[in-house]
């Protein structure tokens, strides 16, 4: 998850054009997100991935990494937690609420770590304690004001497995649950 420095993963109005995404970060995440076994993802994060990365691979204009990235988006089979969505492409399921047992299963079964995007659904995985480790990319921005990333009133106990800064300002700080 892409995250200001003062903790908001989006800016006023859903805002995510502050974030800093070079060649070498969009190089290291197609390197980490290739080798997972599927994306989870909201409705919102869902119909904002479906409206750009299908066809991003298509403009002779985006360099190497993004077109790399549609190729991965595409392929990944991914899974939609939405009670309105009727309808979703490219290798994707449509469940209809997080049921911690069907998470649990997702986890134990082979084929790679999950990936967990979107806001809304980010805090229901964190309140259910289905988050195993937070991967925070921190750009190097003060938003001012925007959704915060964690909800407020979650305690949460993490220990440091992993840093790594990248040449745009951007430092990745990996996190391991401390409680589970």
């Amino acid at each position: 998850m892409s995250v200001s420095l003062d903790g908001l993963f989006a800016g006023p109005d859903g805002d995510l054009g502050w974030q800093l995404i070079s060649e070498e970060l969009h190089s290291f995440f197609n390197q980490h997100l290739a080798g997972m076994g599927a994306f989870l993802e909201g409705r919102m994060t869902y119909e904002l991935m479906a409206s750009h990365w299908p066809t991003a691979d298509e403009d002779p204009d985006n360099p190497q990494p993004v077109k790399e990235f549609a190729r991965i988006w595409r392929e990944m089979p991914k899974i939609v937690y939405s009670r309105t969505l009727e309808h979703a492409g490219w290798n994707t399921t449509i469940v209809r609420d997080v049921a911690v047992e069907e998470v649990e299963a997702l986890k134990a079964a082979p084929g790679g770590d999950l990936v967990i995007g979107g806001g809304d659904l980010d805090a229901t995985f964190l309140r259910l304690g289905l988050v195993d480790e937070l991967w925070l990319y921190v750009h190097p921005v003060v938003l001012g004001r925007g959704r915060p990333l964690f909800p407020a009133g979650l305690p949460l106990q993490l220990e440091l497995v992993a840093t790594r800064a990248f040449a745009n300002g951007v430092v990745l700080l990996c996190y391991r649950s401390a409680t589970g």
